[in-house]
């Protein structure tokens, strides 16, 4: 994650001395025809074909896997540095042997499913780039063809592969970048061991990319390419930073509230707020697949945040790009991120953008890592969310045309959908500074006037269409109007098109979470922790997240420190799974 005030100018300065990506080609003929709809689906058609939206989504709670998030997350560690510029001839260290592993792992996904998956490269040049001349250059991909030519719109998820230490241009540095972005790259294969089993209408895409670090070089790549090659995109999702659940001492607004948060049950959407595109409405409509589809299947329902800004403050990702190019783009950050990446500062304590952005330490010497900095559940949450999202997009209804009439009697909204639309829901907001829509109402009428309305008001509309399925189509960008008359209150959208999934055999803690409480002791310089939690381990970090004293503890117990040195720490209460139960903050003076 580059910060944005650098990767403007090193973009503006591309530009000035014309250094472009260059030569750009995709290395597989197969994967080209699938992202272009030319290709022939009964090629690519499974045995036993699983299209139907909600077995899809009721199997991607169980067969999404934090163990096997946590092995590519291990694998990925085992390269050394990850640095767009490091070794590419190495089999063991560099980016091209982090390449080479994704690649392969796509080879084998597409092996266990019927060789329905293409993996490929996106191979580019960037010519006097920021640390010298990037040449022959990839990004990975693999390519699941959509079982409908006529809409050869694809549906794209992506990360970036690379990482990098302070220094932008230092491809030898311990660079093993597990937060940032070894979560979405872990994130991105995973969804693809997965996802290779369904079909779907549209095609989807599984993309790693290279140099985001040094300018958002490989997403600006791939996304010129689909501009090039006439490749249809119906959303674009971005993860960076999806794993991590500490706040650190630094971290780029909007962002966490304290050093030494914790946060497993929170992540955050980032788009473009412009009205005249759907960005901030594709925001809008993954909270809503979530609330209506999920969040009452899981055993861990999670909190999604619709935050202000494209990204945070000073800060790009690799949805920009597409963004730039007029696709549908939106990015998922965990709550928290441990650093706002300020390593020139002497003040930097944090892990992001250091050599300590590691996958955890090992704490009793067995040279075994047992304290983790990438929360493996919590990666899995947000790995099912974005599963799900696809899924629906791959499958479920084009966004309908609308008009916005402005009329004595209100605003009414005329709709123009496909016939195979049996409802539609219209978004309201009365002020852009709210997120949310203020109200969502659910019409089969092609034209509505919109309740609840206040005369000499101006309001943001926006349309989504409900296909037979009772899957969603994306919200539309929004119209803005001024409205002349006080119109009838009606009933809300109660989102009635929810699934019902088997329960989970095996379920994760409740995420309801416990209290904790810390009582000091002057006097003796101790320091009391009481929980209403089972069983289970509590864990003592420091402001740099690391890890001081592990312990077990049962409920309603007290638990004493003794011997603690001034400072700020955070204490977090883990179940039996590790999953986070209860958490809180405190001072030694």
């Amino acid at each position: 994650m580059k910060p944005l005030h650098t990767l403007l100018l090193s973009l503006l300065a591309a530009s000035a001395n014309g250094q472009a990506v260059t030569n750009i080609n995709c290395t597989e003929p197969l994967a080209l025809q699938a992202m272009k709809g030319v290709h022939n689906p009964g090629d690519y058609a499974a045995t036993n074909v699983i299209d139907d939206h909600q077995q899809v989504l009721c199997e991607l709670r169980t067969r999404v896997s934090a163990d096997s998030l946590k092995s590519f997350l291990q694998q990925m560690e085992a390269f050394h540095t990850r640095h767009s510029y490091s070794d590419t001839v190495s089999v063991v260290t560099g980016i091209g042997a982090a390449r080479r592993w994704a690649f392969g792992k796509f080879q084998e996904f597409s092996a266990a499913n019927e060789d329905r998956l293409i993996p490929a490269y996106l191979q580019f040049d960037w010519p006097g780039g920021l640390c010298g001349d990037g040449l022959g250059w990839r990004n990975v991909f693999a390519v699941l063809p959509g079982a409908d030519t006529t809409d050869h719109r694809i549906v794209l998820i992506e990360a970036h592969l690379d990482s990098r230490c302070g220094e932008e241009c230092d491809p030898a540095c311990l660079a093993a970048g597990m937060e940032d972005n070894g979560s979405g790259s872990a994130l991105v294969l995973e969804l693809a061991r997965v996802m290779s089993r369904y079909t779907f209408r549209h095609t989807l895409v599984f993309l790693l990319t290279t140099a985001e670090e040094q300018g958002l070089v490989g997403a600006d790549a791939m996304a010129q390419f689909c501009v090039d090659e006439a490749i249809a995109i119906k959303g674009v999702q971005n993860n960076d930073v999806v794993g991590g659940i500490l706040c650190g001492e630094t971290s780029s607004p909007p962002s966490c509230p304290a050093e030494g948060d914790v946060d497993s049950l929170q992540v955050r959407l980032f788009s473009s707020a412009s009205i005249s595109s759907p960005r901030r409405g594709f925001a809008r409509t993954v909270k809503m697949y979530y609330q209506e589809k999920m969040q009452s299947q899981v055993p861990v329902p999670m909190t999604i945040s619709i935050m202000s800004q494209e990204d945070r403050t000073g800060r790009g990702g690799d949805h920009i790009p597409f963004r730039v190019k007029g696709f549908r783009n939106l990015r998922f950050t965990s709550a928290n991120e441990h650093g706002d990446a300020s390593t020139d500062s002497a003040w930097y304590h944090d892990r992001q953008h250091t050599s300590d952005d590691i996958l955890g330490v090992d704490t009793d010497g067995d040279q075994i890592v047992d304290s983790f900095f990438v929360d493996f559940n919590y990666l899995q949450r947000n790995a099912v969310i974005n599963g799900m999202s696809a899924a629906l997009l791959a499958l479920g209804p084009e966004t309908p045309t609308f008009v916005v009439h402005d009329e004595p009697n209100g605003l009414r909204v005329s709709l123009n959908g496909a016939p195979s639309l049996a409802a539609y829901r219209i978004g309201v907001r009365s002020t852009n500074a709210n997120l949310d829509f203020d109200a969502v109402y659910r019409t089969t009428d092609t034209s509505y006037v919109i309740p609840g309305l206040l005369a000499g008001d101006i309001y943001y509309i926006s349309v989504a269409g409900i296909d037979s399925a009772g899957i969603m189509s994306p919200f539309s960008q929004e119209s803005l109007k001024g409205n002349d008359a006080d119109t009838p209150t009606a009933p809300t959208d109660q989102l009635p098109y929810g699934i019902a999934c088997a329960p989970i055999s095996v379920p994760e803690p409740l995420a309801t979470m416990g209290t904790l409480t810390i009582v000091p002791d002057p006097a003796t310089d101790l320091i009391n922790l009481v929980s209403d939690q089972p069983a289970g381990s509590v864990v003592l970090l420091d402001v740099m997240g690391r890890e001081v004293l592990r312990t077990r503890f049962v409920a309603n117990t007290p638990i004493t420190i003794s011997s603690l040195p001034a400072g700020s720490y955070s204490v977090v209460l883990l179940g039996a799974d590790n999953s986070v139960r209860a958490h809180a903050r405190f001072i030694k003076n």
